[in-house]
């Protein structure tokens, strides 16, 4: 029985319950880099010495420590700082904290408290400086912790009495970096270099101001920056800091004064209409006028340095009076800068004095004026004249500045540009030639205000015989924008130009220019000279001018430009002058405008007249486009033809207007592409035009930009196809790449995918769980697929775009008579080339010279070759040396300008995490970068004759 109950107690509670079998979870492994702060403490436990540990940490400092590893790192070095009894090595774990606190993803606010117990028993001087640097950084990378900056204000305060000059420095550094103004200090919280006053609450101008009169001059240099720093984060600066400024303008050092003239200049910005006192007198001024006039004395300093930023600092003075404006051209005190007294006042005085008239001489009682100009003087007399000075300078960098500041004020003032017209004519005499360049510059940003007479005239026609090549072509583009009085001023200008036409042929194209504008400018100046100009007779024919002549072509374009204007003057032209019109304006359409002249009873209208305007072809070119985007697929019947049509529309429109070129042909580009992928013909060729529409158009907006990388993307995905049927070895790679390649567009045009719904790239995007696990066989019958089904993304018009340009002038290709130079030698070939909308020419721009036999020789200019005349404008004046074997006789090379780029996209990238001495330089980049050149100007074509060397 016993037996039998103890198998029933077992069969209810010793039940078997079957659990699941279950896979155990796969274990994940994780890669870990060795620990920066474990390797750092065995390297500084190593050091026997302190040489040993610098060694060390100069060596760590060379290191990218990953963010992660910041804190422990900066622990590892705080606890050998406080070991270690060494001042430079303790001065160089200072500098290592404050340059791990700029750790990208890296909080400092842990570190703060320790950075801070630092100071409490460091003795050295260099190293509290350089603690107090730290802190400093520490501050700025934590803008949004005001109790952490309150607490590092306080921190400055209470070092600012440190016997140290390094130390107060960076003291009022930070204060300056990190001061508020509406935060008061107490008198627990300032140094005790700070005069103390109980309980009174002091911000941060005030206890920086008081270092103003520190004995070292590097300290009140300080003091002036942190205040100027504090005025650039925003914060108004308190008008009684002026009087301190002032007095810091006589300073025996002149790093201060030049601290102070910009304190003064950001006082008078802020203040302008407050009244100032003058010393020992009664009267006052505006704080602006004060301001001016003893900037003005500054230009006088005895250091260069500080009268370059005086004269500087004048020029962005545009609210002072106009008299005190005009004194600066005048080394004489005006009389309206003195103060005279009234008749009132010299009567009383004369009554006072006991003196009356005699009656025996004329007017011996008439109000003599007495005037003490040190006591009465609106203005110091050393600010008399203060443009003249320092347009007379010794240093060309203060009469470089002077001429600048006059630029800056007379474009504000027309009167005080036609005061100021004589100084700088005769600053085109200058024996440096950058202060003529600057002159000529100058003068022409102020053509608007001034006329010049003859004489000065011809002052500046004289520089036409100047050596340099940018000095005449500025003084050609001064011209152009000129007034002159007379006709003999015309005419003058027009012999001195022919005389610089014959002395150099290069200048021809800028003469030419030079004379279309001032014919267009003084059309009636220009009338009564015709007769002469084009050598007519009332009763006798004159022989006919040869057209070949440069000369006289320059005559041409100057009368017909004038012509433009004045409806009187065609009656004066002979019947060749017609011809020749008709000549010059097939063949130099951009310097001989559209004339109405009669001719057999008719009127000659030219044809280029009746243009549409730039509204019509606007509406044209959008309507072109909404055409092309009703193309459904890239298979649609009819597409082909319609594209080719719109192509052919949209080229013909950039060559009839001009103003909508850049727009017509990247339009007209883009559709080629769309149509050789239809045509599936051209895969490379439609890569190459995916490029010239990237980099040979500027003023693309980054959908645009977005539209030419999905073309792109389509032209791989059929290269890829293409591939799978040729090569089947390679083909797993071309998979890799082209999924690397939609990761790319994904993550660089992250917010233009919505733009682009039911396109190529968004159904890849749909797909790309599936594109990533498949086979490569079956990725291209997708792409085939969905390339297919693809329709087309239509592009958005766009607004202000521009193609690159490149227009060779010298050499012309049109010389017969071979360059010839010995075999094994080199002879200079001279490039002059115009180039309009390139971006960054110095890098970017590139010469190719072709030879007959096929060799190709590319040649990178220096950057010293380019020049920019106007805005998107740059001129290339270079030369190319030229070498070959024996030739039996003279052939022709080509010569054209080519644009380079690099498809890298790494600057597009945004890595997530970056050690603190990490770069985007050092990440892989996501595709293999392409670069090329696009030729962007016509080749032109040169003779040359390589000679056999003589035995």
């Amino acid at each position: 029985m016993a037996a039998h109950l103890k198998k029933r107690v077992y069969e209810e509670f010793s039940k078997v319950v079957q659990i699941p079998h279950e896979e155990a979870p796969a274990k994940k492994l994780r890669l870990s880099k060795p620990s920066k702060s474990a390797a750092l403490h065995i390297d500084l436990c190593k050091a026997t010495n302190s040489t040993d540990a610098l060694q060390y940490l100069l060596h760590f400092a060379r290191k990218p420590v990953e963010t992660e590893s910041v804190e422990g790192v900066v622990r590892i070095l705080l606890e050998h700082y406080y070991k270690e009894t060494d001042n430079s090595v303790r001065l160089k774990i200072a500098s290592l904290l404050g340059l791990l606190s700029k750790t990208q993803g890296f909080s400092p606010d842990c570190i703060v408290d320790d950075a801070i117990n630092t100071l409490g028993n460091e003795k050295s001087h260099q190293v509290l400086a350089q603690l107090m640097d730290t802190l400093l950084v520490i501050g700025t990378q934590l803008p949004e912790s005001p109790a952490v900056r309150q607490r590092l204000i306080e921190v400055a305060c209470k070092h600012l009495s440190d016997t140290y000059f390094g130390v107060r420095n960076k003291c009022l550094q930070l204060l300056g970096c990190l001061g508020m103004v509406d935060t008061p200090l107490t008198k627990d919280n300032e140094g005790l270099g700070i005069s103390l006053v109980p309980l009174k609450l002091r911000d941060v101008q005030s206890i920086i101001s008081d270092y103003f009169g520190d004995q070292d001059p590097r300290v009140r240099t300080a003091a002036l920056k942190a205040m100027l720093q504090l005025h650039e984060r925003g914060m108004k600066i308190h008008e009684i800091i002026y009087d301190q400024a002032c007095r810091l303008l006589s300073d025996d050092y002149e790093q201060v004064r030049s601290a102070a003239v910009q304190m003064v200049w950001v006082l008078s910005h802020l203040y302008p209409e407050s009244i100032v006192p003058i010393p020992s007198s009664n009267e006052e001024i505006r704080l602006v006028d004060d301001a001016f006039g003893k900037i003005s004395h500054m230009v006088s300093d005895g250091s260069w340095m500080v009268r370059v930023q005086a004269a500087k600092t004048l020029g962005s003075m545009l609210q002072v009076s106009p008299q005190f404006l005009e004194q600066t051209l005048d080394k004489k005190l005006m009389s309206d800068l003195r103060r005279k007294r009234t008749a009132h006042e010299r009567a009383k005085e004369l009554f006072t004095s006991g003196e009356f008239s005699s009656g025996r001489k004329w007017a011996d009682d008439a109000p003599k004026e007495k005037l003490d100009t040190n006591t009465v003087n609106l203005i110091a007399s050393g600010a008399c004249g203060a443009f003249v000075h320092g347009l007379e300078d010794e240093m060309f960098e203060v009469r470089i500045a002077a001429v600048e500041a006059l630029c800056q004020l007379a474009r504000s003032s027309a009167s005080f540009a036609e005061k100021c017209l004589d100084f700088l004519v005769d600053m085109f005499n200058d024996e440096i030639e950058e202060v003529r360049l600057q002159s000529i510059h100058v003068l022409r940003e102020i053509s608007t205000h001034i006329t010049l007479r003859e004489d000065q005239l011809d002052t500046v026609l004289a520089v036409l015989e100047d050596s340099s090549r940018d000095i005449r072509e500025a003084l050609h583009e001064l011209i152009c924008y000129t007034n002159v009085s007379t006709k003999e001023c015309v005419q003058l200008a027009l012999l001195e130009l022919l005389k610089n036409l014959n002395k150099y042929p290069t200048d021809r194209n800028s003469v030419w220019k030079c004379l279309k504008f001032m014919g267009s400018r003084h059309p009636t100046l220009v009338l009564p000279l015709v007769p002469e100009l084009l050598s007519t007779h009332p009763y006798f024919d004159t022989p006919e001018p040869d057209m070949d002549d440069p000369a006289y072509i320059a005559v041409l374009v100057l009368v017909f430009n004038a012509a433009k204007s004045c409806p009187t003057m065609p009656a004066l032209f002979s019947d060749h002058t017609f011809r020749h019109y008709s000549y010059l304006r097939d063949s130099l359409s951009h310097l001989v405008p559209p004339l109405r002249l009669p001719g057999n009873g008719l009127d000659l209208v030219d044809s280029r007249c009746g243009l549409g305007s730039v509204e019509s072809a606007q509406l044209f070119l959008q309507q072109s486009l909404n055409r092309v985007s009703t193309i459904q697929n890239l298979e649609a019947p009819g597409a082909q033809d319609l594209l080719d049509f719109t192509i052919r529309d949209l080229r013909r429109l950039g060559e009839l207007q001009t103003e909508l070129a850049g727009a017509a042909d990247f339009c007209a580009t883009y559709l080629r592409c769309q149509l050789l992928l239809m045509k599936v013909v051209g895969v490379l060729s439609i890569l190459e035009e995916t490029y010239k529409l990237e980099f040979l158009y500027s003023g693309l907006d980054s959908r645009q930009v977005a539209t030419i990388h999905h073309v792109r993307l389509q032209a791989k995905a059929l290269q890829l196809i293409l591939t799978a049927r040729t090569r089947l070895d390679s083909l797993i790679s071309s998979c890799e790449k082209f999924l690397q390649d939609i990761e790319s567009f994904q993550r660089l045009f992250l917010t233009e995918l919505p733009h682009l719904q039911d396109s190529f790239v968004d159904k890849l995007l749909e797909l790309m769980p599936r594109l990533s696990s498949c086979k490569p066989v079956e990725l291209v019958k997708i792409l085939q697929t969905t390339l297919r089904q693809s329709g087309l993304l239509q592009l958005r018009l766009p607004e202000q775009i521009h193609r690159a340009t490149a227009t060779i002038i010298e050499p012309t290709g049109e010389s017969d008579n071979p360059l010839r130079f010995t075999t094994g030698l080199v002879v200079a070939l001279d490039i002059d080339a115009t180039l309009e909308h390139v971006q960054d020419p110095q890098n970017n721009v590139k010469v190719q010279v072709l030879y007959p036999d096929g060799q190709s020789h590319v040649i990178h200019p220096k950057p010293g070759d380019f020049r920019k005349p106007g805005p998107d404008r740059h001129r290339l004046i270079t030369q190319v040396y030229l070498s070959h074997t024996a030739w039996t006789e003279p052939s022709q090379i080509e010569v054209r300008l080519l644009l380079a780029y690099s498809s890298s996209s790494t600057s597009l990238s945004s890595p997530s995490k970056l050690g603190w001495s990490d770069s985007i330089d050092s990440l892989p980049t996501p595709e293999t970068a392409v670069e090329g050149t696009i030729p962007f100007s016509k080749p032109v074509k040169v003779y040359i004759m390589p000679k056999p060397a003589r035995r």
